[in-house]
C-alpha cells in the first residue's frame, strides 16, 4: 500500500503544487489521479519514487517511509512508464526492456529470455527485439515502455499519461491491453491521466485534483459519477456523466436476427438494410441492396456503426443503437462474432429497469 500522510510539495519561488494530501493507493488495485493541468498530479505521482521529494508530511511504502530508504534502490523496485515511453534511443528494443533488470544484476541471457516473453505478453512481436525506438509505431513504443517497467517483475507502477501521445484507436487498444494485465499481475498502479473517461475507464478508485495541488474527491469511479463532492468535481466529471455511468452498468437485452452477407456476395434485395460480415463473422457494417448494382464490396459498406457486446456495458450497447445507419444497434460475442440486433427502445428499458433495481437496493 502506497500512504500520503498529510503531504505538501512547496517550491522554491513558493509554488505549492501539493497541499497537505492524504490518500491511499490500495496494494493490487489501479488508482488513478485526475485533474486539470497544473493541479500536482505528475508531481504527486514522482514524490512516490523520489524523482521530486516533498516539503513536508510522509510517504510510506508498505509502512516504511521511503525518506529513509536508498532513492536509487526505491526506483528500481518501481516500474516507471511515461508520455512517449522515454525509450534509449540509441538501444534496440531488447536491450531497452532489460535495462533495469541488468542494473540489478541478472544474467544477459536470463535477463533477455524474459524480455522475449514479457514483449509477446504486451502484444509485441518477437520480430521487433532487434529494431530501434525510431523504427516503431507510436503505440508499439507505449508497449516497449510497459515491458520495460514491468522487466525486473517490480511491485509497483507508476504511469504518467502513458497512452496521451498515441490516436484515440490506438489508444483504447492500450487501455484493453493494460487491463488485460493487471487481470493477470495485479500490480499496485498509480495513474496519472487529465483524461476522464480513461480515469474511469482504468480506475479502482479515482483522486480528482484541483488546481492547488488540493484532493477534490477519491472515490470509485461508479461513486464519482454518480455523487461528485462538490460544483468543481461535478464540471470536471462533466455534463454526460449519466452516459458514462452506464459503463458500470450491464443487463440482458433482447438481441433480434438481422439479414447478413459478406464481403463480395449479393444482398438480400428483400431487406432495406443488410448486415455485412468478415470471413470470421465479425461485423463490417451496414448495405442498402436497393443501392447496389452487384456484389457488396469494401467501399460500398457503411462503416458508421460501432459494435457493443452482448454481455458488455449498457453504454456501448446503447452507443451502438444510437450510431447505427439502420435504427439497429449490432451486437457481437467476447470474440467479435456477430450474435445480432438490438433496438434502442430495448437498451433503454433494460436502463430503467437496472435503475430501479439500483433503488430497490438502496
Amino acid at each position: 500500500m502506497i500512504t500520503f500522510e498529510s503531504v505538501t510539495k512547496r517550491f522554491p519561488d513558493g509554488t505549492v503544487a501539493v497541499d497537505d494530501l492524504s490518500l491511499e493507493a490500495p496494494m493490487g488495485r489501479i488508482t488513478v489521479f485526475v485533474g486539470p493541468s497544473g493541479c500536482g498530479k505528475t508531481t504527486t505521482l514522482r514524490m512516490i519514487n523520489r524523482m521530486i521529494e516533498p516539503s513536508s508530511g510522509r510517504i510510506l511504502i508498505d509502512g516504511d517511509d521511503i525518506a529513509a530508504l536508498d532513492a536509487a534502490r526505491l526506483r528500481r523496485g518501481i516500474g516507471y512508464v511515461i508520455q512517449n515511453a522515454g525509450l534509449f534511443p540509441h538501444r534496440t528494443v531488447l536491450d531497452n526492456v532489460t535495462t533495469v533488470p541488468r542494473l540489478l544484476g541478472e544474467d544477459r541471457k536470463a535477463a533477455r529470455s524474459r524480455a522475449v516473453d514479457l514483449m509477446e505478453r504486451v502484444g509485441l512481436d518477437s520480430s521487433l527485439a532487434d529494431r530501434y525506438p525510431n523504427q516503431l509505431s507510436g503505440g508499439q513504443q507505449q508497449r516497449v515502455g510497459v515491458a520495460r517497467a514491468l522487466a525486473a517483475d517490480p511491485p509497483i507502477m507508476l504511469m504518467d499519461e502513458p497512452f496521451s501521445a498515441v490516436d484515440p484507436i490506438v489508444r483504447e487498444q492500450l487501455q484493453e491491453e493494460f487491463l488485460r494485465l493487471q487481470d493477470e499481475l495485479d500490480k499496485t498502479i498509480v495513474f496519472v491521466t487529465h483524461d476522464i473517461d480513461e480515469a474511469v475507464k482504468l480506475g479502482d478508485q479515482v483522486a480528482v485534483f484541483a488546481v492547488g495541488g488540493t484532493l477534490a474527491q477519491l472515490d470509485t469511479p461508479r461513486r464519482l459519477l454518480d455523487n461528485p463532492n462538490d460544483d468543481f468535481v461535478a464540471d470536471f466529471v462533466g455534463r454526460d456523466r449519466g452516459f458514462r455511468a452506464l459503463g458500470f452498468e450491464s443487463s440482458r437485452v433482447p438481441i433480434e436476427a438481422a439479414p447478413t452477407v459478406r464481403l463480395d456476395e449479393r444482398a438480400p434485395a428483400d431487406a432495406p438494410w443488410v448486415v455485412v460480415l468478415d470471413a470470421d463473422d465479425r461485423p463490417l457494417g451496414w448495405v442498402e441492396p436497393h443501392r447496389l448494382d452487384g456484389p457488396v464490396t469494401s467501399p460500398v459498406v457503411h462503416r458508421g456503426s460501432t459494435v457493443g457486446r452482448a454481455d458488455g456495458p449498457l453504454r456501448g450497447l446503447l452507443d451502438a443503437a444510437l450510431s447505427s445507419p439502420a435504427g439497429l444497434g449490432l451486437v457481437a460475442d467476447d470474440e467479435g462474432r456477430f450474435l445480432g440486433t438490438v433496438r434502442p427502445e430495448a437498451v433503454l428499458a433494460a436502463i430503467e429497469g437496472a435503475r430501479l433495481r439500483r433503488e430497490a437496493a438502496s
